[in-house]
């Protein structure tokens, strides 16, 4: 279960080098804040921090953001920051509906969304990252070559955004319903810390890859 209430999460988070603040004028100055043009990747959801930070190891060239909405949690991922500092990598505590007003249009290169949360209710379905709604979203900020790339262990979500892919106008370019038994969309798979904790207890991991 996520931790949410840490006293004074809120407060670190506030004077921390590596957290971008949401009244920031971030809007088309990623790459003032970077100092260099290297493409932007973002995580939304990004949790404690271990997928991205591990992206951002392995790829210098490339600029990353992890958005996390809730302050405990990201707090967690700063404070790895400080043992192993990361040039190539910002935070924003924020609500992803937001995101368009922090990333401007043609801005970010990819998007990831893992294991995000399934938001069961039908009415609640506008919530979900990977709804149409949502979708709208990242066409806005989106260059017209970038992807998303979603996981989840969550079928039901997993079937809803499927559907929603081809509801919003988008292309499926590759999906799988048991990722870590695909040769060829596992290649490379940096797991998060709630994929690890899934597959470890038999839970098959499904993957999409979708784009304009």
């Amino acid at each position: 279960m996520r931790l949410r209430n840490i006293p004074g999460s809120r407060e670190a988070i506030a004077d921390n080098c590596w957290c971008i603040q949401e009244t920031q004028k971030t809007k088309g100055t990623w790459n003032i804040i970077f100092g260099n043009t290297n493409p932007v990747h973002i995580e939304i959801g990004m949790g404690k921090g271990k997928f991205i930070m591990e992206l951002a190891r392995q790829n210098p060239q490339i600029n990353y953001v992890g958005i996390e909405k809730y302050s405990s949690v990201l707090l967690r991922g700063l404070q790895k920051m400080e043992e192993e500092p990361l040039e190539n990598i910002r935070f924003i505590r924020m609500d992803a509906e937001n995101i368009c007003d922090m990333f401007d249009k043609n801005e970010v290169d990819k998007i990831y969304l893992n294991f995000s949360d399934p938001w069961p209710k039908d009415r609640h379905a506008k919530r979900r990252l990977t709804s149409r709604q949502f979708f709208d979203r990242y066409h806005q900020i989106l260059k017209q070559d970038g992807v998303v790339e979603f996981k989840t262990d969550n079928t039901d979500l997993f079937d809803f955004s499927l559907n929603e892919v081809s509801e919003a106008g988008w292309h499926l370019d590759q999906f799988t319903r048991d990722l870590h038994q695909d040769k060829q969309m596992n290649q490379g798979n940096v797991m998060t810390e709630y994929e690890e904790r899934f597959s470890s207890i038999g839970n098959p991991i499904y993957k999409l890859i979708a784009s304009r």
